[in-house]
This record gives C-alpha cells, structure tokens and sequence, in this order.
C-alpha cells in the first residue's frame, strides 16, 4: 500500500504538471491574439475565430506532446510495477500459507481482485497508452487494499465443503478478472463524463474547466475505449454466471435458487448487458454510455461490499 500510495502521489504530479502546460499555453495564446487584435482592425474580427481554433490545436499539440517523456508518468508507472509484484508476492504467500488459491474469503478476494486490477491496467498499457488513469487506478487499489486490511481481515482457514471444488479456481478467478475489466472501464467512464463537460465548457467559453483533460483524448476516443475494455469484462463475466450455475447443481443440486449472490451476479450482468445493447444498436453514446458503465461498476462494488457482509446466503462465505 505504500508504494501504491507513492505511485499515487506521482501519476498526482503529472495530471497537476498537465494543468500547468496547459495554463501556459492558453496565457501564450491570449497574448498572440490579443497582438493580432491591436495590429488589425477588420482582420482581427475574422481572426478571432482564427485564433481560437489555434489554441485548440496548440492545446492539443505541443502541451499534450512531452508527456510521453514525463518523468513523474515514468516514475508512476515504475511504482505501480513494483508494488504491483510485491502485491503478488503477498498474494502467491497468502495461497501457500493456507495450501489452496488465495481466493476463497472476503479478504483473499479482495487481495486477488486488486491484483487483478493492477493486472489488467498495466497489460493494456502495453497496447495503450491509458498512463493518464494511474491516479485513479491506484487510488481506487489503495481504497480497497485499506479496507480489505481493517475491515476484512481474517487468519487463514480450512476450506468449507461447499468450496471443495475446482470450480473455486475457475469460476472466482474468472470473475475477478472480469472485475477487473469492469474496473478499468469504469475509470475510463468517469474520464469520459469529465471530457465532455470539458468540450462542453471550450465550446461555449465557459470557465471552470479542468485545465488537465486538454491534454487527454477526447471523449469520443475514451468512450470507444471503455465500450471495447467493458465488452472483454462482459464476455468474463457471462462466463461466471455459467460457471457458477455448473457449480451450484454440483454443490447444492440445482442451477439456480435465486439466493441474493445470484441475484445480484445476474443483475450485473443484466446493467452490462443493457449498456453493450443500447450503445450498439440504440445510439446512445455520449454521457448516457458513460452513465450506464458507472452504474454497472457500483453494483460490482455492491454486491462485493455488501451483499457479501450484509446479506446472509448460500454464499456467505466472507469468513468475518
């Protein structure tokens, strides 16, 4: 959690180092145009748009172009690689202290799915560069791995009967991943609403605006990124869903019986599904996209968070 944290605080350094560029930029530009102004009368009239559309360009230019060489990007991404393997050190001893995957309590669970998280951001850093959600990823581990420690942590224990399966490998592990997924485009999600409130704000020339989201793609770019990301973690988790069903008749004699773990799994899958239909073939797209994959991501963290602490069922296997 450490490092996690000063993972945190590095990728905090360049999103207020992008804000900085940003501010320049736009001060730079102000002086040209109000040197253009004084210069010519009836040029400057048509060169106002001229020039506002320069600044736009020069935004999206040259202040988003060195953060690629950004040493506090360099030096997030570098931290979240180590505590990213000393988390899977802590995971990999947890699994060999109690002899079986380290997934079977709210705490182990809780160990893996971060681990899971931190997985899938820093694979599809290798295929994109999404170096600018750092400070949202880690922050959300650090949020999770913290009250995994205080509020979830149990010793390691025996397996109940129930769990004796290599369905727990399979279905569980899947279903973490599928998390993950759902994590990563939830992130993206929330960019999203933020750039279109930024685009909003440029297009009308309202102040207020974020100076840092200039220097991010824009929210057409990121809800594409979300809608592919959310697809993956869909597809992991109809597999859950299938899988759990296949275990369920092994350990209880039946496919379904609707206990509140059911429910919900089935009700995630269900929020997902409608946002993958909606945004396919009913056009939405913009912020009611975004909306959609936010709420799908709040009832993953629900049906962890609560539904495994508060609601007593077939499932209730937290181990608090």
């Amino acid at each position: 959690m450490a490092v996690y944290a000063l993972a945190f605080i590095a990728f905090s350094f360049d999103l207020a180092r992008r804000s900085a560029a940003v501010g320049s930029a736009e001060a730079a530009d102000e002086t040209q145009r109000q040197a253009a102004t004084a210069r010519t009368d009836a040029a400057g009239a048509s060169g106002g748009t001229t020039t506002l559309t320069r600044i736009s360009a020069r935004i999206a230019n040259d202040a988003a172009m060195p953060y690629g060489r950004s040493p506090s990007l360099r030096v997030g991404v570098s931290l979240t690689v180590l505590a990213f393997l000393i988390h899977l050190m802590a995971t990999v001893l947890r699994g060999v202290a109690a002899e079986r995957v380290p997934w079977a309590n709210m705490y182990e669970f809780a160990m893996t799915g971060t681990l899971l998280i931190v997985s899938v951001f820093l694979i599809v850093l290798t295929r994109a560069d999404l170096r600018f959600l750092g400070t949202f990823v880690t922050g959300m581990v650090l949020v999770l791995l913290g009250i995994a420690a205080l509020r979830f942590y149990v010793e390691v224990a025996p397996l109940p009967p129930a769990l004796q399966s290599a369905w727990l490998v399979i279905h569980v592990f899947v279903a973490t991943l599928g998390t993950g997924f759902f994590a990563l485009g939830f992130a993206l999600s929330t960019v999203q609403l933020l750039q279109f409130r930024h685009e909003s704000r440029v297009a009308s020339a309202k102040s207020g605006r974020l100076r840092f989201l200039a220097t991010l793609p824009s929210s057409a770019m990121l809800e594409n990124l979300a809608y592919r990301v959310t697809i993956i973690g869909f597809i992991l988790w109809t597999f859950t869903l299938m899988a759990g069903s296949i275990w369920a008749e092994q350990a209880w004699g039946r496919y379904w019986g609707w206990d509140t773990k059911e429910v919900w799994t089935f009700i995630i899958w269900t929020i997902y599904a409608g946002y993958i239909h909606a945004r396919a073939t009913r056009g939405w797209r913009g912020s009611r996209s975004a909306w959609l994959s936010i709420i799908g991501f709040a009832a993953v963290m629900f049906n962890f968070g609560i539904v495994n602490v508060f609601f007593k069922g077939l499932h209730a296997y937290s181990g608090l």
